[in-house]
């Protein structure tokens, strides 16, 4: 049976080694200016290494272009993407066109990930993107696994879906968090680092912290829970999804690697062993849940609610 791609998120160059070791097949890097929400900053110079270390281990390395580009920047994507090619990175992930546009005229052997963060809802859009020249979608977080299991049986793409890890609720370009430091008459520095951790809106109604932190790309609010769903595999690697993503923005590396060795098991098992998957689904739930961070409780996100129409 095919086993689906597991795709992680390092916070920095050293960390693909434990990364790898644990299982991964492939990572997801890129800087802020150009990709959103990653677990870790990369320089050119720290792609570079981080591609000729994926190359050691054979497993591939994305680059997250998935930014939304004002006119600012539109300019500059082409120098990027030339980079990346001359890097021989395995993939860009992109949403805005322009960077679809870019990649025609400057790599056009480059391949090609959609993933427009909320709007990858449906086989019919994902097969416009592949016949633009994507190979792949990446589907919302807000799908059902019906949803999932019908974009899949119709996709003419490969299809990723996002495992583990938070989503992001709400993006603002704007700098929301300075600007209210700013009315309240408050003198605050924020710190413009997507991995500086610590600052929360709290729901009192909801008991829930829900992760706040602004960047190059404005203001991002995410999900007060962690979606994981180990234990619920079966009907996607039956259906043949592509790949399983294990977002780790905001969680430190050895949490990371921790739940890659978990997932690695969980697949490996699933695919060519479930009988003995299903026996151990449990426990490997249990270890996760062990190592969660307390304020970070986890639950299976949109995976089981109901389509409401």
């Amino acid at each position: 049976m095919k086993k689906p791609e597991l795709l992680v998120t390092p916070t920095r160059v050293s960390h693909i080694h434990e990364l790898a070791d644990a299982g991964a097949d492939a990572i997801i890097i890129g800087e802020q200016r150009y990709g959103l929400r990653l677990a870790g900053e990369f320089s050119r110079a720290d792609v570079k290494e981080a591609a000729a270390i994926a190359r050691q281990y054979g497993i591939n390395v994305y680059v997250a272009m998935n930014a939304i580009f004002h006119n600012d920047k539109v300019d500059e994507l082409g120098d990027y993407i030339a980079f990346l090619a001359d890097t021989g990175v395995d993939a860009i992930v992109f949403g805005d066109p322009a960077v679809l546009m870019t990649v025609r005229e400057v790599a056009p052997h480059m391949k090609l990930h959609w993933n427009p963060e909320t709007t990858a809802t449906n086989w019919y859009t994902c097969n416009y993107w592949g016949r633009k020249g994507a190979k792949r979608a990446v589907l919302a977080r807000e799908l059902n696994m019906e949803a999932i299991l019908e974009i899949k049986e119709h996709a003419e793409v490969e299809i990723e879906v996002q495992v583990h890890g938070m989503t992001c609720m709400y993006q603002s370009k704007r700098s929301l968090i300075g600007n209210y430091f700013e009315y309240q008459g408050k003198v605050m520095e924020i710190e413009r680092k997507k991995y500086e951790k610590g600052m929360f809106l709290y729901d009192k109604e909801r008991d829930s912290k829900y992760p706040i932190f602004e960047d190059e790309n404005g203001t991002h609010i995410m999900s007060p829970n962690d979606i994981c769903i180990i234990d619920e595999l079966s009907e996607m690697v039956d259906a043949g999804i592509d790949s399983f993503k294990i977002d780790g923005v905001l969680h430190e590396p050895g949490y990371i690697t921790e739940v890659t060795k978990l997932y690695r098991r969980a697949i490996d098992l699933c695919a060519e062993n479930r009988k003995q998957y299903e026996k151990e689904k449990d426990e490997l739930l249990a270890k996760i849940k062990a190592i969660q961070p307390k304020h970070r409780p986890l639950d299976t996100g949109f995976f089981f609610k109901e389509t409401v129409y």
